[in-house]
């Protein structure tokens, strides 16, 4: 069964420390103690569980840990504190160009990023012509992907991730970038994984489309769980703090 639970999970970066070499001279205690004090706290404490087949949107403020809670999910980042269980095979989509290599074309990324996300060569291939047809990219498939806007690097990540047949999607914002008729078409992907009991996760600023496709929602505040649970109610505490 896929799931994805995270049991007190606290998540700290640490942050840059600006003194200069002389004040490491003649004060190294103070500088050993800021460098310890001196983070930022992402998560605090965080526990839920999503389980098989759920579509969960995750909304917040701008920095309140939406975006570590996906990267922790995906395995690209680690945990301070706490355990973070995942079962099933995830495809990440949670930075525009992230995997993609500039100066290889299109269809060479579209290799090598299915490669990083668990597949092989031979499956690739056999999946590409379908990849390109989804994305809407076949005019621009053989240029090097550095001349590629945001919008067309977003829709050669999610044509990718979805042709993984991943057990578990993790969205971070895509699906609100790019022209209205591929958004349309990542909408319908999404309804097509629902029928299939995919677990889906994703990040969005957009409630409109969480209340539209989740069936869930997951609301982070000052860098906590402040609700998790249905849509519904979810709304009305939304709309209280947002």
């Amino acid at each position: 069964m896929n799931r994805v639970e995270f049991i007190n999970v606290t998540k700290k970066y640490k942050l840059l420390n600006t003194s200069g070499i002389k004040e490491l001279l003649f004060n190294p205690i103070k500088i050993v103690k800021e460098y310890r004090e001196n983070q930022f706290m992402a998560l605090e404490r965080v526990s839920f569980e999503i389980k098989d087949g759920d579509v969960v949107g995750i909304v917040g403020r701008n920095g309140a840990g939406k975006s570590t809670m996906l990267g922790l999910m995906a395995g690209v980042l680690f945990p301070t504190e706490g355990k973070i269980e995942v079962n099933g095979k995830i495809a990440p989509l949670l930075e525009l160009g992230a995997g993609f290599h500039p100066d290889l074309s299109g269809r060479e990324n579209i290799v090598l990023n299915g490669i990083l996300l668990g597949m092989s060569r031979k499956e690739m291939l056999s999946n590409i012509d379908s990849i390109i047809e989804f994305s809407e990219l076949k005019e621009f498939i053989e240029q090097p992907i550095r001349i590629y806007s945001s919008g067309m690097l977003s829709r050669l990540g999610f044509s990718i991730a979805v042709h993984t047949n991943p057990d578990i999607l993790l969205i971070d914002e895509v699906l609100s970038v790019g022209d209205r008729s591929f958004q349309k078409r990542s909408e319908d992907k999404i309804y097509e994984f629902k029928k299939m009991r995919k677990t889906i996760i994703f990040v969005s600023h957009d409630f409109e489309l969480v209340k539209k496709l989740c069936s869930k929602m997951i609301i982070v505040e000052n860098h906590k769980i402040l609700y998790n649970g249905g849509i519904e109610d979810g709304e009305k505490m939304y709309n209280e703090i947002i």
